[in-house]
């Protein structure tokens, strides 16, 4: 899939991922956002109102950004010839947010937190960092403090006790965190985690509300696409033939379901085509080529 578009533009209820985060960002109050680019950097060119102003900004890497708006609002990007990471990538930002806090949310997860929840607590703590996380989940990795508020531990790393939540990839820091990351170097944020979670300095809410999946692999791609309702399914530009069958799939617009095909469980995006007496189950359709024959669990 991400041989078309980068992961955090793959469509969901055939909207791209990134925006239904950047209508939750907007919900939750935020009017200014910075996107990380690497793979395939000009699809993002796609993004937001037709026709904006375009506004050049440099990067603290020396790589200029491109500016787009969405729904009124900036939205600079930022490009990284060479990926570098989570942490490197952050701090690949600092000129942009100056000395204002920040609000992170990792480019392939959905989520319908409360993200306002999230905000008043980071503003209330006066801490550098505060983690949104869950109680539920397979990867308990973070340790927290009696009160449930801090941070002691991630990953075991500090032998403070067990993981009891989950990190959801969304997360609030303050400028005084940036001297933590190292520019233009290719690193994880979570080493800075760990050296705050040394002296309870990372604040933590959990965050059980709405709904949260990391759409990181095709098995989480179809699933959220079972367990969500976000939308109608079959989207009313969706061509699809009386004499097809098509169940419990998600159909996106301009995509053409032939007579005599079958589609079960499946994904078939914006403008694929499924061929006459084709027959797909788990599948995810993304290509221009019309899918034949009989597939299951295959991306086509």
């Amino acid at each position: 899939m991400t041989h078309r578009v980068p992961k955090p533009l793959v469509p969901l209820f055939n909207r791209p991922l990134a925006h239904w985060i950047l209508d939750a960002c907007l919900h939750a109050g935020i009017t200014r956002f910075a996107v990380n680019t690497h793979h395939l950097p000009d699809v993002w060119q796609s993004l937001g109102d037709p026709n904006p102003t375009p506004l050049p900004f440099t990067a603290l890497n020396g790589h200029p950004s491109t500016h787009r708006l969405w729904r009124g609002n900036p939205v600079d990007f930022f490009h990284e010839p060479t990926l570098l990471e989570t942490g490197g990538g952050l701090k690949n930002i600092q000129p942009w947010i100056a000395d204002e806090p920040l609000l992170i949310h990792n480019g392939d997860i959905f989520s319908s937190l409360p993200l306002e929840k999230l905000i008043a607590a980071h503003q209330s703590s006066g801490l550098p960092v505060t983690l949104a996380l869950r109680s539920q989940g397979d990867q308990k990795r973070i340790t927290l403090d009696p009160s449930g508020t801090r941070v002691i531990d991630l990953r075991g790393t500090l032998n403070r006790g067990p993981g009891t939540h989950v990190f959801t990839g969304i997360y609030c820091v303050n400028p005084e965190f940036f001297p933590l990351l190292t520019a233009n170097h290719i690193a994880q944020v979570i080493p800075a985690f760990i050296e705050l979670a040394k002296h309870h300095h990372i604040g933590a809410i959990t965050l059980d509300e709405g709904d949260w999946l990391d759409l990181g692999d095709r098995d989480s791609y179809l699933a959220a696409h079972q367990s969500l309702s976000l939308a109608d399914p079959i989207h009313p530009d969706a061509r699809i033939h009386p004499d097809s069958l098509v169940e419990n799939s998600t159909v996106g617009p301009g995509a053409i379901i032939h007579p005599g095909s079958t589609v079960r469980n499946s994904v078939v995006w914006p403008g694929a085509s499924v061929a006459p007496k084709a027959n797909l189950d788990r599948c995810i359709l993304y290509s221009n080529t019309p899918a034949t024959g009989t597939h299951h669990n295959a991306d086509l």
